[in-house]
């Protein structure tokens, strides 16, 4: 089993900065392919990033791509999201997500086995 748990989130205002980190335990994350999705109340969770085992290849949804930066330290067990130039509608709980099936990127939220239970991110306009 993998838990996952999510950390960094905030309230931080329009334009600003923020990293939000997901720490891993049960076992080595070097073998999972790892993501990042996002979710508003009401609506469905949404694809953010995801990166492949080595962190040599990355995924992003249109919405966040030259803003947001995923990446991993394998050695530290820990995905971090870089998150620039936010966006009051970048405002979700941002969830940790990873399977061991893939090493490349995966955009669809059911080709992912591991969740954490998510960090807030609220960005004021």
């Amino acid at each position: 089993q993998v838990q996952l748990v999510e950390s960094g989130g905030g309230l931080v205002q329009a334009g600003g900065s923020l990293m939000i980190s997901c720490a891993a335990s049960g076992r080595t994350i070097s073998t999972l392919m790892m993501g990042w999705f996002r979710q508003v109340p009401g609506k469905e969770r949404e694809f953010v990033a995801s990166i492949s085992w080595r962190g040599g290849a990355t995924s992003y949804a249109d919405s966040v791509k030259g803003r947001f930066t995923i990446s991993r330290d394998n050695a530290k067990n820990t995905l971090y999201l870089q998150m620039n130039s936010l966006k009051p509608e970048d405002t979700a709980v941002y969830f940790c997500a990873a399977d061991p099936r893939w090493e490349l990127p995966r955009s669809n939220e059911n080709e992912y086995t591991y969740w954490g239970q998510g960090t807030q991110v609220t960005v004021s306009s």
